[in-house]
């Protein structure tokens, strides 16, 4: 008696393999196309003594999607330039829910397909199909409810009328010589375009301008303007034969126009984001830090949808690509602590509370687009290196306490929790030399001082590191003196509470020392326009409290050790005071001219009476002299720099401690590029506190009242 083949009781068979239907033949059967008996085993196999197998126990083969997919996604991409053109067409897929109607279509239809390969495949698109089916709602309901209206006139204005952008780029001659100073002046300090492909990309779209895709236009515009910014003004005009203020205001215009062009604002494209930070940048010199700021949340925002502050979105791409999200995310970060410096701390993004790696130590050249690997990273410098240093000490003072009590105190036990697990010691002193010590000897020490980019990473880092433990002596000390629950400091190692009192001045100092060098040097002309966004008011302030404090304790201190100091001190500021070209227009005159010309001579006029008989005028008192005397009879400022300067009185903030009020400046920068670049501006309000009667007097401030860089309106609520 045959056993009759029962497909439910077969051994490994799926559940779903039970129905009559779905086993019709053995494989045997179905490949040489006859007729099976289906029995176990059928007729067929036991005449030709052939192992019967029935057909429904092997897999089927996954279906092959991959031509299917790319083709969907050409057309997606298709669509959406369309939709960026406002060009009216009727789309592949009507707006309802792909998911849904992809389970629909796969669900039915008996033997048609395994439902476990379907399943399979429906799973790797998801994430791609999910993304692209919110993007695909958001885009269909302002599109609809709209019509051509787009959200871009909010951030980048109103445009007149359709602006032809092919005709506003330069000569194919100045592109290149563009190009060039961009990767001159730059490239190497930013690091946020891969070279080789972009170079490419360039000299391909000069075929023809009137068809360039609109984020790879909106990116070169914005190469256009910072290229521009990092020119003098002459040698733009021996260029473009025009100032350079005009120059860079036109191709601002066309990036602006460019931004809207590529949608800017709800872009998800690497080129548009980074044309949108470039912009940005060439913006700074004459832009208030408090639109800056706010401007700038827009791309960091873009960047942290795009998971660019994720190490584990990143991971998922290629290693180009995944590198290129790591540099443009810290080099926004970067910016933004720069910008929240001269403005508001608190609202800072450089916070433990995301975990995107630090940039790799490589040449562009070796980031190859088809690598399935990251090549290996170098001890020894290379084209990032600048980039690599700066990061890296931004990445250690994100996880120090002296910078998180003024973004936000809550942040502090995240920070210790993870030292802790790093194995980090509580005294960030000790932990901050032991970083510079490191970088000396381990990174510094490789580099060529003939190198520009060499020369301009060794002081820049040293001056970077120098303040920062600046800023955390200043911390300490101020919690050293502060009751309350904030009260506890740690107490510093034997020898350096022996160095204590010198320890502050040493590192002001080494801020000036480094900048001079970089300022001085032929060898960093190209990277000026970086430089001024960084002058070191910290270092200058410090310096003048404490030759004050020296002056009258000198009764106390070796008369030589003291003059000494004060002379060394004095030095240093003469020296950094001439490599900066702050004396023009911009800066003379300014609020920040009056606020820095009454720092350093009430600190000159504060030891007058113990200075000894014959003490040379230091250069910077004699050069501030000269200046109030061109200017004091218009303005009411004498020598002895009485009066008021402007008509205007400057934006100073009013810190209230135990003493009592007192004037307190918001050192957030200079006015003027060459000092700095920034609107001199404050949260406290606008007092008249520059009248003689209000007094800008300095001599009454301690360790308590100086602390750089800060929110002063978050301190006095705080009672710090």
């Amino acid at each position: 008696m045959s056993l009759t083949h029962s497909p439910a009781v077969v051994p490994g068979a799926h559940p779903a393999a039970a129905k009559p239907q779905k086993v019709l033949a053995c494989q045997l059967c179905q490949q040489r196309k006859v007729k099976c008996d289906r029995k176990f085993p059928c007729t067929n196999c036991v005449r030709s003594k052939a192992q019967c197998v029935p057909a429904t126990l092997l897999p089927r083969q996954r279906r092959r999607r991959f031509p299917e997919r790319e083709l969907l996604a050409r057309i997606r991409h298709y669509e959406a330039v369309l939709q960026q053109h406002n060009i009216g067409f009727e789309p592949l897929h009507p707006p309802t829910n792909p998911a849904a109607a992809h389970a629909a279509s796969g669900g039915g239809g008996g033997g048609s397909g395994n439902p476990d390969s379907e399943a399979e495949d429906d799973g790797e698109d998801s994430p791609d199909l999910a993304d692209s089916v919110i993007k695909n709602a958001w885009d269909r309901t302002f599109r609809d409810q709209f019509l051509h209206s787009t959200n871009h006139h909010l951030l980048f204005g109103s445009p007149g009328g359709k602006v032809d952008l092919s005709t506003l780029h330069p000569e194919q001659a100045k592109i290149f010589r563009l190009w060039q100073l961009y990767l001159d002046n730059v490239n190497p300090l930013l690091k946020v375009t891969h070279t080789p492909t972009l170079q490419s990309r360039i000299v391909d779209a000069f075929a023809d301008l009137s068809t360039l895709d609109p984020p790879l236009e909106a990116l070169l515009f914005s190469i256009y303007c910072i290229s521009v910014l990092s020119l003098a003004d002459e040698q733009c005009r021996a260029l473009f034969g025009s100032p350079r203020h005009e120059v860079l205001s036109g191709y601002q215009f066309a990036c602006r126009q460019a931004l809207v062009n590529c949608n800017a604002l709800g872009s998800s494209d690497h080129d548009c984001l980074v044309a949108m930070f470039l912009y940005l940048i060439s913006i700074r010199p004459d832009t208030d830090p408090r639109c800056l700021s706010s401007m700038l949340a827009v791309p960091i925002r873009i960047a942290q949808r795009l998971g660019y502050h994720s190490e584990s979105y990143n991971a998922q791409c290629p290693p180009l690509e995944a590198e290129m999200r790591r540099r443009l995310w810290w080099s926004l970060v970067v910016f933004d602590n720069r910008i929240c410096e001269m403005l508001n701390y608190k609202i800072a993004s450089l916070a433990p509370t995301w975990d995107c790696r630090l940039p790799l130590n490589l040449n562009d050249f070796e980031l190859v687009p088809d690598a399935k690997h990251v090549p290996p990273v170098h001890d020894k410098p290379t084209e990032a290196f600048y980039i690599v240093l700066r990061s890296e000490v931004s990445d250690f003072v994100r996880h120090c306490s002296f910078h998180l009590d003024f973004i936000d105190p809550m942040l502090t036990t995240v920070a210790n929790a993870i030292n802790a697990a790093n194995g980090t010691g509580p005294l960030e002193t000790q932990a901050l030399l032991d970083l510079q010590k490191r970088i000396e000897e381990k990174s510094l020490a490789l580099c060529d001082p003939e190198n520009p980019l060499h020369f301009m990473t060794i002081w820049s880092t040293r001056g970077y590191l120098a303040r920062n433990l600046l800023l955390e002596h200043c911390a300490r000390q101020m919690r050293s003196t502060t009751t309350g629950p904030r009260s506890t400091a740690p107490t510093p190692p034997p020898q350096q509470q022996q160095t204590e009192p010198t320890a502050g001045l040493a590192y002001a100092l080494e801020m000036l020392d480094c900048d001079t060098k970089l300022m001085m040097s032929p060898l960093t002309r190209g990277y000026h326009w970086h430089m001024h966004f960084h002058f070191p008011f910290v270092a200058y302030t410090y310096i003048v409290q404490h030759l004050r404090r020296k002056r009258q304790a000198a009764a106390d201190l070796d008369p030589a050790a003291v003059e000494a100091i004060v002379s060394r001190a004095w030095d240093a500021m003469s020296d950094n005071y001439e490599a900066r070209p702050m004396e023009n227009e911009k800066f003379v005159g300014s609020p920040f001219f009056v606020l820095f010309t009454r720092l350093v001579m009430q600190a000159w006029e504060a030891g007058e009476a113990s200075r000894p008989e014959g003490t040379p005028v230091p250069r910077i008192v004699l050069r501030l002299r000269r200046l109030m005397e061109l200017v004091g009879e218009g303005s009411g400022v004498g020598v002895g720099g009485g009066g008021v300067l402007c008509d205007e009185p400057p934006h100073v903030a009013v810190m209230v401690d135990a003493a009592g009020p007192s004037p307190m400046p918001n050192v957030m920068g200079p006015i003027g590029e060459a000092a700095g670049g920034q609107p001199f501006v404050a949260a406290g309000g606008y007092p008249d506190s520059m009248q003689e009667d209000g007094g800008m007097d300095f001599t009454g401030m301690g360790m308590g009242h100086f602390w750089p860089t800060m929110d002063w309106g978050m301190m006095q609520r705080r009672r710090w």
